[in-house]
């Protein structure tokens, strides 16, 4: 019962950003229904389970309020933050964690589809992906921007952009431009500037560090090892005399193979000269059954992409490399902006700590249903990813309430059975049905206290 008074109290909370009160309980609803434990958690099994007796009229409801209801995302997320945020202890750090999802399709229909990489196969496939930020201290972290990235072949197509009511103010941008926007809206709201983490997908675009310098946020981003940095012992040669006639020479030069100390290296060669004493044994965090450990070297270098475009070099920053012992190449690369003071150990740890994403990804898709929307338009896609970050901004707070219950996973959405055999969908012959009873606490008082 005091989980069920808590949940009303956070929706409650969120219906705030709602508008209309007609749709407080859509919402309630809706979130409920991730919350219970289907194997599906797309509208129309959640209806099934939520009003067995009234399966169409239901999801007609649900359907209108996460695919056509007007209503913020951007208002949703921050009704979760303001609730979830107070509870995470920045003590020991905070950091902005960008990072992007796929979801396998079929078809070509919904908003976004494209044959483009899907992390969650680790392949090119057919998939929308979506670029978030989520804010993360020590013990937890929360989406907190969430955007649909539209491929070029969407949004140069008019008649696809209107099927699937693509906002007009939506134009093709990159994963690391969609992030920045992001970040720019967090900043210019007054978010606290934490360090930004990301993976060499953001990392490796030059205009992203760049951007990133110019908003004053430190970094700990990765790259490949195909990225080229001025070590210590490698500089640009000068701008070429003046010769007297036409605009007086600033850029700087590259010399040639006869003139390697004159050349930029990659990040994987650097590696490679780094003297066997100068790896540091690091252990950055417990894992489940060991510690987690590996061998690290660091050493200060400047960015040196398109630089011989430039008349000056680029601040200092850390080159840091992970290089697994037994392995036969090293296994990661990141270039941070983080004080030169700051201990390897620290820096290693800030690292990994994008981690935490993997885990709020992997909890709203297994639990919480965020892959499973079945419609096409990008209004719906967004209105159901914004509430199944509600949902998991619920069991979050619970959990950070509540530590030492359940081993940290209190009220996490567990497995049931398929939908029952009775159950007829839509198209087919209604039949009555007795009620199948569902197996998560604050589904089964929900359904109770709504007198479904």
């Amino acid at each position: 019962m005091e989980d069920l008074q808590e949940f009303e109290r956070y929706m409650a909370h969120l219906s705030r950003g709602l508008g209309h009160s007609d749709r407080h309980a859509g919402l309630r609803g809706y979130t409920t229904g991730l919350m219970s434990p289907l194997q599906r958690k797309s509208v129309e099994p959640m209806a099934a389970h939520m009003d067995p007796l009234n399966v169409r009229s239901r999801h007609q409801s649900l359907h209108h309020f996460v695919a056509d209801a007007n209503w913020s995302d951007e208002r949703m997320l921050l009704g979760i933050c303001q609730w979830v945020v107070p509870l995470m202890d920045f003590n020991d750090g905070g950091w902005w964690i960008i990072d992007d999802t796929g979801f396998p399709k079929q078809g070509r229909h919904s908003v976004g589809v494209a044959r483009q990489y899907c992390g969650m196969l680790g392949k090119q496939d057919n998939c929308q992906v979506a670029v978030s930020v989520s804010l993360a201290c020590a013990a937890a972290s929360i989406p907190v921007a969430w955007q649909l990235y539209l491929p070029q072949e969407w949004a140069d197509d008019p008649a696809r952009r209107e099927k699937a009511r693509v906002p007009e103010a939506i134009k093709f941008a990159t994963k690391p431009q969609i992030a920045l926007q992001q970040i720019e809206h967090l900043m210019a709201q007054g978010a606290p500037r934490h360090c930004v983490l990301a993976d060499a997908g953001y990392g490796v675009d030059t205009a992203f560090r760049e951007r990133l310098d110019e908003l004053g946020l430190r970094y700990v981003v990765g790259v490949t090892g195909s990225v080229t940095v001025w070590p210590p012992g490698h500089e640009p040669l000068p701008p070429k005399p003046y010769s007297g006639r036409g605009r007086v020479p600033r850029r700087l030069r590259r010399g040639d193979a006869t003139a390697p100390e004159h050349r930029p290296r990659t990040v994987k060669e650097v590696a490679f000269d780094i003297e066997p004493d100068d790896w540091q044994e690091v252990t950055w965090r417990e894992g489940t059954n060991t510690a987690l450990r590996s061998h690290f070297a660091r050493l200060r270098v400047r960015a040196a992409h398109r630089d011989h475009l430039r008349c000056e070099l680029r601040e200092p920053q850390w080159l840091l490399i992970e290089w697994p012992e037994g392995d036969e190449e090293p296994l990661k690369y990141w270039l941070s902006t983080l004080p030169e003071d700051t201990p390897l150990e620290r820096m290693v740890y800030e690292a990994k700590m994008r981690w935490r994403i993997e885990r709020d990804y992997q909890d709203l898709k297994q639990d919480l249903g965020l892959g499973q929307y079945e419609g096409r338009g990008w209004r719906g896609f967004h209105h159901h990813a914004s509430l199944s970050i509600a949902a998991y901004g619920f069991l979050l707070a619970q959990r950070l309430q509540h530590p030492d219950e359940v081993g940290g996973k209190k009220n996490s959405a567990r497995q049931a059975p398929a939908l029952p055999t009775h159950y007829k969908p839509r198209g087919s012959p209604e039949g009555a049905a007795p009620r199948p009873i569902l197996h998560h606490e604050l589904a089964i008082a929900y359904r109770r206290t709504a007198g479904s």
